[in-house]
C-alpha cells in the first residue's frame, strides 16, 4: 500500500514544522525525553500548553465551534507525527483529550460554556476519578457513595491511581447513586472542584520512584447536582463515551522513533568491545518489532479511513489501546536490554531538566529503567488489555 498526501496537506506539514522550529525549545525537548511515562511534569506541560493555546492549536481534535482547530483527520495525523519526530512533549490528556470531548458530546450548554474555555486556556487542570481500591477494571462495581441532600450530592469513599490529582483543580468522577438493579444503572457522572472541603490527596510512589498517581479520599464532600453530566444514574453511558477517547490512538510515529534510537544504541560498542547489532537474536527482535510497528501504522490508517466516513472510535479504540500498550512495554524492555548494566544505575538528578550532570552510560537510555517500570501500568490503565480483548471478541468477532 502506498500512502501519499495531497499538496494541501504537505503545505500544512511545513506549517507545523515551521511552528515547531520557532517555539519548541531545547528545555521542552529535554523534558519530553526525560518523561518516564505518559504524563509530562506539570511545569513543562503547562509551558507547552500555553504555547499551543497562543497558536490556537491546543485542541487538534475539537470542533472549531468550541475553540478547537477544526482540523481534518489527516491534519491531526500529521500533527501527531511531526510533533513526535521533533521530540515535542504531549499535552495532559485528561482535560483536552477526555473531559473536553465528553462535555462536547454529553454536557449541557451551561457546562460547555463554563468548562470548555477553561480547559483550552489551561486554567482548569483535570484528573479522573474512576478506579477504586476494589474496583479497577471491573469499573461497574464501584462503591464511592453519593447520597442525595437537597440540591447536592454528598460523597464518601475513595478513588485510587488518580493521575496528577496533586496538581489538578478539577476532577471528573463516577459515583454510586443507586444500589438497586444492574450495577451500571446506579452510576452518576460528576464534575467537582478539588479544593472542596473533605477531599484528601495521598501520594502513591511508583517502583521507578516517580510520583504520578495518588489515592483520593472523600469525607462528606458536597457537590452540587448541577454538576451532574447527563442524567442521574445514567453515568455509565457517559463514561463509556469518554473511554473511547482515552483508548484512542496508537502513535506509530512515536514507536518508530523509539525503535530508531534502539538501532543507534545497538550499533555502539559496549564496555566489552561488543555491539548488540552483531547479535542475531537482538537484530531479529528489532526486525520483528519494525514489522509490528508497521502493522500498527496501517491499522491507524484503516481506522482513519473509517472515521472519515463518520464512524465513531468504537471497538477499534480498544484494539489500538491494546496494541499501543503492548508495543510501549516491548520497546521499553528492549531499551533496558540494550542499556545492559547501565540501565540499573539510579541517577534521578541527571534526569532533571537543565541539570549539568553527565549521564552514566548512553544518554538516550537515561530514563530506560524508570520508563520500563512506569509503562507496566499501561496495560491496566484505561481498562486492562484483558477487558479490551473481551470487547473486541464481543463487538468485532461476535463471540
Amino acid at each position: 500500500m502506498k500512502i501519499s498526501f495531497s499538496n494541501h496537506h504537505e503545505a500544512f506539514r511545513e506549517e507545523i514544522k515551521d511552528f515547531l522550529n520557532r517555539t519548541l525549545t531545547d528545555e521542552l525537548k529535554q523534558a519530553a525525553a526525560f518523561c518516564p511515562g505518559t504524563f509530562l511534569d506539570y511545569t513543562h506541560n503547562m509551558a507547552w500548553h500555553k504555547l499551543l493555546y497562543a497558536q490556537g492549536w491546543v485542541a487538534p481534535a475539537w470542533p472549531k465551534a468550541y475553540g478547537g482547530t477544526g482540523w481534518d483527520l489527516m491534519q491531526r495525523y500529521l500533527w501527531t507525527t511531526e510533533t513526535s519526530l521533533a521530540g515535542a512533549p504531549t499535552t495532559a490528556p485528561m482535560g483536552l483529550g477526555m473531559c473536553g470531548p465528553m462535555l462536547i458530546g454529553h454536557g449541557n450548554d451551561r457546562q460547555k460554556a463554563h468548562y470548555l474555555p477553561r480547559i483550552l486556556s489551561g486554567e482548569d487542570y483535570w484528573c479522573q476519578g474512576y478506579s477504586e481500591p476494589t474496583s479497577g477494571s471491573d469499573l461497574a462495581s464501584l462503591k464511592l457513595k453519593a447520597s442525595s441532600a437537597g440540591d447536592n450530592l454528598i460523597l464518601n469513599g475513595s478513588k485510587i491511581w488518580t493521575t496528577h490529582a496533586h496538581y489538578a483543580n478539577r476532577m471528573f468522577i463516577l459515583v454510586r447513586t443507586n444500589d438497586a438493579g444492574k450495577p451500571q444503572d446506579g452510576i452518576t457522572f460528576l464534575l467537582l472542584d478539588m479544593d472542596s472541603p473533605g477531599i484528601t490527596v495521598e501520594p502513591i510512589l511508583f517502583a521507578s520512584g516517580t510520583h504520578e498517581v495518588n489515592q483520593v479520599f472523600f469525607d462528606n464532600v458536597y457537590v452540587p447536582k448541577q454538576n451532574i453530566v447527563g442524567q442521574e444514574n445514567q453515568g455509565w453511558t457517559v463514561a463509556k463515551y469518554l473511554l473511547e477517547f482515552e483508548r484512542g490512538g496508537g502513535g506509530a510515529a512515536r514507536f518508530q522513533i523509539a525503535l530508531n534510537k534502539l538501532k543507534l544504541l545497538a550499533k555502539s560498542t559496549n564496555a566489552d568491545g561488543l555491539r548488540l547489532i552483531d547479535d542475531p537474536a537482538f537484530t531479529n527482535q528489532l526486525a520483528r518489532t519494525g514489522v509490528q510497528i508497521e502493522s500498527i501504522q496501517f491499522t491507524e490508517f484503516r481506522i482513519m479511513a473509517a472515521l472519515s466516513k463518520g464512524s465513531s472510535p468504537g471497538p477499534e479504540s480498544s484494539m489500538m489501546k491494546t496494541l499501543s500498550a503492548d508495543m510501549g512495554q516491548h520497546l521499553s524492555a528492549l531499551m533496558v536490554e540494550a542499556m545492559g548494566f547501565y540501565a540499573s544505575v539510579d541517577q534521578p538528578q541527571a534526569r532533571e531538566v537543565g541539570q549539568n550532570i553527565a549521564a552514566i552510560g548512553p544518554a538516550d537510555g537515561i530514563a530506560a529503567f524508570s520508563r520500563y517500570f512506569n509503562l507496566r501500568a499501561s496495560s491496566i490503565a484505561g481498562g486492562s488489555n484483558e477487558v479490551q480483548r473481551n470487547i473486541m471478541a464481543k463487538r468485532v468477532l461476535g463471540l
